[in-house]
């Protein structure tokens, strides 16, 4: 038997009095100098730090991800050097809209975040339950956040607010009907699958770049909730998803999901119909078919909450050797904000935090900044070049040079089917759903679009509504008719 631990301060003097203040006599004040009081409740009163923007309920696991299948063709990235490898993961599922308190079952996309301990450095691929977003230009995030969030006036959430917003972006329109079909109300985090979303890069040994796409399938059936047994479950276990996940992990039910890619040649998008970095749109799986990589498991809840999941970091930015971006503009804007929100909540050395910290060494020249913990570069130099360490920039690492498609600096989309909102997403609803999906989607939409409200509550109805009609007039015609109101066109 181990032998007995001392109490102590945070500074490690050991402690007796952990729960009786120091008083002037029996009854008197309390005094200034019980200094472990202090730290004590001024310690409690720092215990949060700022809850995510987005993504702020969620939990996460460790695992492995173990490569089945050589794509050493497409990519040089050491995680995938040969089949059998394996590769330490870290993965955090959350809701994107809701706080910290908020039921695990809310109607909403999931995020699917990974991050991969290379021994080049961590790759994080920062994704969603879904292969699509809602906008494709970083510009709109803020915006489209706020509607999600709480009305400034009544601090309620507001339907109007959401559907004006969404029937004046009629981009979102294929991410909305995967919302309100019951892909929006997920049964659990083990049972959906997971996207990188964006269109990423690929480049091989031969400096080579393809265009990629990254989806996890999930092994335990993609299975989903109807809304009214989602409702259900937000008051019977607001933390339904996350108490599954920990569960099944606990009894060494291990979840696993397939890594699979989808490529597509620079020559091919040159001739895609649609801007291929278009995150509102998807790539058919006819043209460009799933190919087979690995098998994500994830087998360890982390000791502590707080410590790993909550302090956890992901950004589009780390990339690794082999895997790159793409001109993706929502991409693209991840790229700056993801880091930046992490410096806000973590500090500027949020990565040497133990859950985000790379199992290789780090060599740069930054220095100093809040919660500098590890040594903080020493004696050695903070400049580069400098005569005296041996920290080298290798021109292997160097990218290859993305060509461009006009020199012509502007914000508008230059391709005439960039602004086809439509074709997908009819697509989705007539060709992919059943009718008993379609019947649960449009049922979804009528129950959330009843909350509009308001002297503009017709205006925005039969804004959206005409934009479900260019996508597939029997939505529009079932909605309208759930609404009990006139489709006026």
């Amino acid at each position: 038997m181990s032998k007995n631990k001392k109490l102590t301060t945070a500074s490690g003097r050991p402690y007796f009095e952990n729960e009786d203040s120091m008083t002037a006599g029996q009854r008197g004040p309390i005094l200034l100098q019980d200094f472990y009081l202090h730290e004590k409740l001024a310690h409690f009163n720092r215990e949060r730090i700022p809850e995510r923007v987005v993504h702020a309920k969620g939990t996460g696991a460790f695992g492995t991800l173990k490569v089945t299948t050589d794509i050493t063709k497409y990519t040089k990235a050491k995680v995938f050097y040969k089949v059998g490898n394996e590769c330490r993961v870290f993965v955090r599922f959350s809701t994107v809209g809701g706080e910290k308190g908020s039921a695990d079952t809310e109607r909403d996309p999931r995020g699917f975040a990974v991050k991969f301990y290379t021994e080049e450095g961590n790759w994080d691929l920062v994704g969603n339950n879904t292969p699509v977003f809602f906008i494709k230009d970083p510009k709109k995030f803020p915006d489209f956040v706020h509607t999600q969030k709480r009305d400034p006036k009544t601090n309620l959430k507001s339907p109007t607010m959401m559907w004006d917003y969404w029937s004046l972006n009629p981009e979102s329109l294929h991410q909305v009907i995967i919302l309100f079909s019951d892909r929006g109300t997920p049964d659990g985090y083990r049972k959906m699958n997971g996207y990188g979303s964006h269109t990423f890069s690929m480049i091989n040994d031969k400096n080579e770049r393809v265009w990629v796409k990254f989806h996890f399938k999930t092994q335990q059936g993609n299975k989903t909730l109807t809304g009214a047994e989602a409702d259900v479950l937000k008051g019977k276990d607001p933390d339904y998803s996350q108490r599954d996940l920990v569960e099944a992990i606990a009894k060494g039910d291990f979840p696993k999901w397939a890594l699979k890619i989808q490529i597509m040649t620079e020559e091919q998008a040159a001739q895609f119909k649609w801007n291929p970095f278009d995150v509102t749109k998807v790539w058919s799986h006819s043209d460009f078919p799933l190919i087979d990589v690995g098998i994500l498991e994830l087998n360890e809840i982390p000791a502590n909450y707080h410590a790993d999941v909550e302090q956890s970091a992901f950004a589009p930015a780390h990339t690794i050797d082999g895997i790159g971006l793409s001109p993706d503009k929502l991409l693209q804007g991840r790229i700056l904000a993801y880091p930046d929100a992490h410096r806000y909540r973590l500090g500027a050395n949020y990565e040497q935090i133990p859950v985000n910290r790379p199992i290789g060494s780090v060599n740069h020249h930054q220095r100093d900044g809040m919660m500098s913990v590890d040594g903080n570069g020493s004696d050695s130099p903070n400049y580069f070049p400098n005569s005296f360490d041996n920290i080298e920039a290798y021109k292997s690492y160097k990218d290859p040079a993305m060509k461009m498609d006009s020199d012509i600096a502007d914000t508008y989309d230059r391709n005439e089917n960039d602004n086809d909102f439509y074709t997908q997403p009819g697509d989705l609803f007539r060709k992919v759903m059943t009718d008993f999906e379609r019947k649960n989607t449009v049922s979804n939409i009528v129950g959330a679009m009843s909350g509009i409200a308001g002297p503009k509550r017709e205006e925005i109805v039969q804004r959206q509504l005409s934009h479900f009609y260019k996508a597939d007039k029997e939505l529009a015609s079932e909605v309208a008719k759930g609404l009990n109101i006139i489709l006026k066109l």
